[in-house]
């Protein structure tokens, strides 16, 4: 068993896609959800307008600025230890920040489409997770029940942050005055052992054992008196040695010495009542107090400065422009409380006045309704048609269904927004449910609205991550929930992209690929891109700062990104939503180029996960009678071997067709047409079509014996290889022979290597699939290919495939037809054991 889920592990989620089917097919597991048919998905780009981009990006370098002067803050308090937890919520506090400015820079765009759809004769959800600071409300009553306008939740956030963890000394305490002074004497008198308060020195008494008939009390009385008389006997001054004039001696409330008024110098001539210091103890504590005067002085300054400091900061947050509280802003463009339902769990809004000047703070319930049914209240009003946009969100949606039920009155055809996505995948789930139920009159509209930002792709890549996972154990398909497969960057190859795109930027390395906005003709634009990526790597935390302890260069800073960070891809989005928009988006397309690259470099070595691969050809047909290679002796099911027929080729005509379609419609550029190879490869030239894709500068590429490839071709490297063919008679004439030809041969020619097997460039293929039962003979089928001799052969790759004529679809593991005798072989000796 250890050794299957070796194997399994080793699959990845095409393993977990294969485990989920076969549990399926044996009645093991069973897990039913409701299908997706008739929804529609769609992701549409909100770029950010004029003002939106300023306000970012005076936010971003505000945040930048605020790390530095935290630092700076922080290495004053050089006596205490770092604190972690100021950059722990720093971190969290920037991340909530820039999503809530994301939010609002799709405000705009979700109007736009909401009031769409309404004319539509739609109705419309609106999805989002957070409605903003709670802090919000602490706001109103601060600023008072009437505001000009909606108050800011970034701006409050980011209040929030500042007020409660700027590092502060800690507040000396006031300064002592002559009390203090008293105090202080009392308090090294009193901590002075052994010293009388009349008398100098304490002198001890004679001690006798107490008699039998003595009580305690008198024993105690009688050591008192006696003590006392022998302290006034050695009361001298400790000037003169003298005992004359007892009685005159003034003693030193701070040192306990006696001394007669005429030995001091200057001798004290007035009657002294209560406590009297001598010159000495008196310098000695005026020295003392001056010192800590001057101290506490330093430390008063030190705090004072810290908190002009802070409160000069929070006087820049109020001044900066920042967009409102995007739900209350949503809500005031979509005709107010009175035609949107919100579901959510505040428990008061801002609405503006009547005369449309102002904003006023008003609990969400009224006097019939109360604040524990308002959310059914208002979904009950969505239901019957009487409000037709709603917005719900994680805390108000739980359990609501708002779908077009056949039972409500309001059946109009939902468009749901998702103005901000979950974060996890059953959440997701759960909130693309609350309008996608059964016993619905029309399935819904689903618009994700994303930024044009490169940082915002991080919440659709964590949550496409989990769906994959969670669609994969599910249905046997990581493709089967929502459409956000493309934004799944965390993955083995985005941190592999992750780690040379660092290693390129800290110039450890070459980088592969030309950064946006360079040229490879131009050096130095690469160098000023370079320096300017590690900039702002270091303003957001990545590239930190070490000081070099050993050898010559001590004590120079030198910039290093740890390792934890290096294969860290969400820490890396995260980061960058955090830098202007122009440098964040560059950022972010180096990192894609330098990820399309790796995938494609893989998918050509063969090594790509990609799940369930789709076999797309133009007609499949499947061979003869499936034949069963192994039968399971605990369940009875069976493994079999399917064998199709693939014919793969795009004739003539259809080849000239897409490219009239193109011209027709206005699409195609001045570089559409048909291509004829530069070079000879074994004694033949090869044609292809080629047309502009929808990515700007990149060439699709369609050939006579395979199709359009999935390898696009930028223009440079198109005309490199090929010449354009002006003829139309030479290209029909060269497409039609590499047609015929390539269903009889490799692209290799007749002499390859490898014979039938090779199957590169055939247009004619067979293609052999195992399908059935396949999680028994796993182990055996991994090794009977990990003995092929070529690499790609090794892979186990699991396959969908459909015949073009009956639509019979079978899915399974892809067997190389120069692996199929050593399967079956190894099949039939594990079948004959079993047996």
């Amino acid at each position: 068993m250890w050794l299957i889920q070796d194997a399994l592990e080793k699959g990845g989620v095409g393993a977990l896609e294969l485990v989920a089917m076969d549990m399926k097919a044996r009645g093991m597991y069973v897990c039913r959800t409701l299908s997706y048919k008739g929804a529609e998905f769609e992701v549409v780009e909100a770029p950010l307008e004029d003002e939106m981009m300023e306000m970012y990006k005076k936010a971003a370098e505000f945040w930048a600025e605020l790390r530095v002067e935290l630092l700076s803050a922080s290495a004053v308090l050089s006596n205490e230890k770092p604190n972690s937890q100021l950059w722990r919520l720093y971190w969290a506090s920037h991340q909530r920040f820039f999503r809530h400015m994301c939010m609002s820079a799709k405000v705009p765009a979700t109007v736009r489409l909401a009031k769409k759809a309404l004319n539509e004769d739609k109705c419309v959800v609106i999805g989002l997770q957070s409605t903003g600071e709670a802090r919000t409300e602490e706001a109103v009553t601060k600023y008072g029940l009437e505001l000009d306008d909606f108050i800011s939740g970034p701006r409050e956030l980011l209040l929030k942050f500042v007020e409660e963890n700027y590092p502060l000394p800690e507040k000396p305490e006031p300064l002592p005055g002559e009390e203090s002074v008293k105090e202080l004497q009392r308090k090294r008198h009193s901590a002075t052992p052994g010293v009388s308060i009349k008398g100098r020195v304490r002198k001890v008494a004679k001690w006798k054992p107490a008699s039998d008939g003595e009580s305690d009390e008198e024993s105690d009385t009688d050591s008192a008196h006696e003590s006392t008389e022998s302290d006034d006997e050695f009361q001298i001054c400790d000037i003169c040695n003298l005992e004359e004039d007892r009685k005159k001696l003034l003693q030193c409330s701070c040192c306990s010495q006696l001394f007669h008024p005429a030995c001091l110098v200057p001798p004290v001539m007035e009657i002294v009542i209560g406590d009297w210091s001598c010159h000495s103890c008196k310098e000695k504590t005026e020295e003392y107090l001056q010192a800590r005067h001057a101290y506490l002085t330093e430390l008063l300054k030190r705090y004072e400065a810290a908190m002009e400091r802070k409160t000069k900061i929070l006087e820049i947050i109020r001044s900066l422009g920042l967009p409102n509280n995007p739900l209350d802003d949503i809500i005031d463009q979509l005709g107010g409380p009175e035609k949107v339902s919100e579901i959510t769990g505040r428990r008061g809004m801002l609405v503006r006045a009547a005369s449309g000047k102002g904003v006023t703070y008003q609990a969400r319930n009224t006097k019939d309704v109360t604040m524990e049914m308002v959310n059914m209240h208002e979904k009950q009003l969505f239901m019957d048609g009487k409000k037709l946009v709603a917005i719900i969100s994680e805390a108000g949606s739980a359990g609501v269904s708002l779908q077009a039920d056949r039972r409500a009155i309001n059946q109009k055809r939902r468009v749901h927004l998702t103005l901000e996505l979950p974060w996890s995948a059953d959440r997701a789930i759960q909130q693309f449910g609350r309008t996608h139920r059964s016993n619905q009159a029309s399935a819904p509209e689903y618009r994700l609205l994303f930024t044009n930002l490169g940082g915002e792709r991080r919440f659709a890549s964590i949550v496409a991550k989990r769906l994959a996972s969670l669609g994969a154990l599910t249905q046997g398909d990581r493709r089967a929930g929502p459409h956000l497969n493309a934004y799944n960057y965390d993955s083995a190859y985005g941190k592999r992209a992750l780690v040379v795109m660092y290693k390129g930027i800290m110039e450890q390395d070459s980088l592969p690929v030309v950064p946006p906005g360079c040229s490879s003709e131009k050096l130095e634009t690469i160098q000023d891109f370079i320096v300017k990526a590690k900039a702002a790597l270091v303003s957001v935390g990545i590239v930190r700062d070490t000081v070099l302890a050993n050898g010559k260069d001590s004590g120079k800073l030198s910039g290093r990104i740890v390792d934890s960070d290096m294969h860290d891809v969400g820490r890396f989005l995260n980061r960058i939503l955090g830098l202007p928009p122009d440098i964040q988006n560059r950022l972010f397309e180096l990192f894609i180029s330098i990820l399309d690259l790796l995938i494609q470099n893989a998918r050509i070595e063969g090594n790509l996960d990609s799940g369930i691969v789709d076999i797309k050809a133009n007609v499949i047909e499947l061979q003869g009678t499936p034949k069963t290679v192994h039968e399971d002796q605990m369940s009875g099911a069976s493994t079999v071997l399917f064998t199709f027929t693939l014919d793969r080729g795009v004739m003539w005509e259809s080849a000239s067709t897409m490219l009239d379609e193109k011209q027709k419609d206005g699409l195609s550029s001045a570089n559409d047409g048909f291509y004829e190879s530069r070079r000879e490869w074994l004694g033949r030239r090869h044609f292809i079509l080629a047309f502009e894709s929808s990515a700007s500068g990149m060439y699709k590429i369609v050939r006579p014996a395979v199709g359009e490839s999935i390898r696009e071709m930028t223009l440079s490297e198109l005309k490199n290889k090929y010449r354009k063919l002006s003829s139309l008679e030479k290209a029909r004439s060269g497409w039609e022979d590499e047609y015929e030809v390539s269903s009889k041969q490799c692209m290799h020619g007749p002499n390859c290597k490898l014979g039938d097997y090779c199957q590169t460039g055939r247009r004619i293929q067979e293609v052999n699939v195992l399908g059935g039962i396949i999680l028994p003979v796993w182990g055996t089928i991994e090794k009977a290919l990990s003995k092929q001799a070529r690499q790609s052969h090794k892979r186990l790759r699991v396959v969908r495939i459909e015949t073009t004529a009956d639509n019979r679809r079978i899915v399974g593991l892809l067997v190389p037809n120069a692996a199929v005798e050593s399967v079956l072989q190894d099949l039939a000796w594990v079948q004959d054991i079993d047996d």
